[in-house]
This record gives structure tokens, sequence and C-alpha cells, in this order.
């Protein structure tokens, strides 16, 4: 049996850690559609450009978006997709739970 490395699972408990916010979760699903500029993010979100800009930044610094300047504007697409594939079946697994107790209650 492996013994445990906190330092090997570091790097995927900073990307879980990033993505643990309803409005990165969005961001995450609208950039899987396309890329976005941050003031599309603004309109789509309700909050100010600095805001939104935090939330790029660490989904940025966890790997799982890129960002291309171009000119005065800044877009941003998704740099890990399969994350994608975590989120939907996680959200099915978890609608599931909600059903059945739903279902009991």
């Amino acid at each position: 049996m492996k013994k445990f490395n906190r330092r090997e699972l570091l790097p995927l408990a900073r990307t879980l850690k990033a993505m643990a916010h309803p409005t990165r979760l969005f961001i995450i699903r609208q950039l899987a559609k396309r890329e976005h500029c941050v003031c599309e993010f603004k309109d789509m979100v309700g909050a100010d450009m600095s805001t939104i800009s935090k939330h790029l930044s660490l989904l940025k610094e966890a790997g799982l978006v890129w960002d291309d300047k171009r000119k005065n504007k800044v877009f941003y697409n998704l740099r890990c997709p399969c994350v994608l594939q975590f989120l939907d079946c996680m959200e099915r697994e978890l609608n599931k739970i909600h059903d059945s107790r739903s279902f009991q209650s």
C-alpha cells in the first residue's frame, strides 16, 4: 500500500479549491462553450470587473484557464476541458442524492 504523500496531492487540491466557488464554476461552464472577455463575464455575473478578474486569476493560477491579450481586452479560454466531465458527474450524483432524499420525505 502506498503511503500518504501530501506534497504529491497539493496541486490537485489547489485546483479543486480554485473551482470551489459558484461564480468560478459558472465561468468554467461558460468557457466550455467559447472564449470570453472579462467585460462579458461582468454582465453575465453581475459583478464588477475587479471581482471577475480575481476569479479568472485564481482559475488561471490553478491551470484551468489561459488568457489571450488582444489590444485592450483579455480573452479567456478553458485550458482543461476534462474538468467538465468531473463537474457533470458530480452534479448527476448530487442530484440523485437530493432526489432520493426528497423521495424519502
